[in-house]
């Protein structure tokens, strides 16, 4: 077998890997770059011949691992997408979610164009049309099930990240036998909200693993949540706004449920949270429709409806999103995107984040180049929606809420091997996949490599 590494080389976003096996081809992942230069990258061809590729085996819905599927059938796909059963449902809201921002960004693009004179016409990467050109190809699959693909077997088994994310076994026939490979996808932290820790595999001859912190621990939960209940009531005394930007997927889903935690605790009360997504609006609904991947604990107790001490509220219009810049204090705004490239959390940074009563928290991981990473790495000022803001706005990172394992818990992961694999670190920045590697050679002792974007490795 022989492997490509497409994307998610030496960068964390873009995951996509080429298999070739004996005249079948498989890709793991297809995901969309983010980020400084991310449209530039979508917009070049594959390294591949799609008409070509057999089957796409996809590791979860997050777009930076799915968001090229449009563009990869549109280009020729005529295969198989095999996915988990819930990937699979939230795979659909997202890519379409992903085809309306990119058609409103055309528009927009294209209008600016013409005002100042100029004939350039934008056009979307992929539309909704082409969206649902995909959804046929799907095809859903249980974790812990080996299935053949003829001449390969492979199995999900959970991830832990997102609903429905997995870690992907694939087996393989050798001149030495029969080889297995594994692909990590994202990994996720134990003790995530909701969803159970990630289960562990013992065995394997190569094993391709995310690195997004690994260089890095992240604060404890409980530490983390003191923090988010400070940063609350303290924001709420100063008489602003706390704004969260999350990914609709995942993190959205944990805030409302910590929050509702924290209010059935008596820490927090009369809250107003006001989830201006509707594409978290409808990952919520498919949250609730597969409960058999809760923990314990949420099977128990997650819901979203508004209680005594917390009014949720579901903004689905453009015009209920814009009255909400009309509240100047005592609202938890949750809204997209997660890095602040895209979606509404740019309309309220442009009325919130030179407010130095407000507050700005954010949960998740902050690609280099992205607007979220421009504001937590400290700029005065940052361009929104062709304006500069300043930023006066109070800035929490909030680590302990990501839905990726740190250092120690991807350094557990690997040393549940029983053997000794060799190990391709992927997913993470170059600076960050490096040091990890120095990590996993004087702890585990194990043979390793940080691949380069277009490497070809035989197995």
């Amino acid at each position: 077998m022989k492997i490509r590494f497409l994307g998610a080389a030496r960068t964390v976003t873009g995951s996509c890997f080429h298999l070739i096996d004996n005249g079948l081809q498989v890709l793991v992942d297809c995901g969309m770059y983010q980020g400084k230069q991310g449209d530039e990258n979508n917009r070049k061809p594959f390294a591949f011949d799609p008409t070509k590729i057999d089957y796409l085996l996809l590791t979860h819905a997050h777009i930076d691992h799915s968001g090229l599927i449009p563009k990869l059938v549109k280009d020729g796909f005529k295969g198989k997408i095999i996915t988990t059963t819930a990937t699979a449902d939230l795979l659909e809201i997202m890519l379409y979610d992903s085809a309306h921002i990119q058609e409103k960004d055309a528009e927009w693009l294209t209008k600016k164009s013409l005002r100042s004179g100029k004939d350039e016409v934008f056009k979307p990467l992929y539309t909704a049309e082409d969206v649902a050109a995909c959804i046929p190809f799907l095809e859903r699959k249980q974790y812990r099930i080996v299935e053949d693909l003829g001449g390969i077997r492979y199995r999900f088994v959970d991830a832990g990240h997102i609903l429905g994310s997995a870690s992907l076994e694939i087996w393989f026939q050798s001149a030495a036998g029969e080889k297995k490979i594994v692909f990590s996808g994202d990994v996720g932290k134990n003790e995530n909200p909701i969803i159970q820790n990630p289960e562990h595999i013992d065995e394997a001859d190569y094993v391709v693993v995310e690195s997004t912190y690994g260089n890095r621990s992240h604060r404890g939960m409980e530490e983390s949540i003191d923090e988010m209940v400070d940063a609350i009531k303290t924001t709420f005394k100063k008489g602003g706004n706390v704004l969260f930007p999350a990914f609709a997927v995942g993190r959205t889903q944990d805030i409302i449920y910590i929050l509702n935690k924290l209010v059935k605790e008596k820490r927090l009360d009369g809250l107003d949270v006001y989830i201006d997504s509707p594409l978290a609006e409808k990952a919520t609904s498919i949250y609730m429709a597969h409960p058999e991947f809760f923990d314990a604990e949420a099977s128990s107790h997650f819901n979203i409806t508004s209680s005594a001490g917390m009014k949720i509220h579901f903004t689905r219009t453009v015009e209920e999103s814009q009255k909400l810049n009309k509240i100047k204090s005592g609202a938890i705004i949750i809204a997209g995107s997660g890095m602040c490239d895209g979606g509404r959390i740019r309309h309220h940074f442009k009325h919130n984040l030179w407010r130095s009563e407000c507050s700005i928290v954010f949960t998740g991981f902050q690609v280099r180049g992205s607007l979220g990473r421009l504001i937590i790495d400290g700029m005065k000022s940052v361009r929104v929606l062709g304006e500069e803001i300043a930023v006066r706005a109070k800035v929490y990172t909030i680590g302990g809420f990501s839905a990726h394992a740190d250092q120690k818990e991807l350094l557990e992961w690997l040393g549940s091997f029983k053997n000794r694999p060799e190990i391709f670190i992927v997913h993470g920045e170059e600076n960050v996949a490096l040091q990890f590697e120095k990590i996993v050679n004087e702890r585990l002792n194990l043979k390793t490599r940080v691949p380069m974007r277009g490497d070809e490795i035989v197995l």
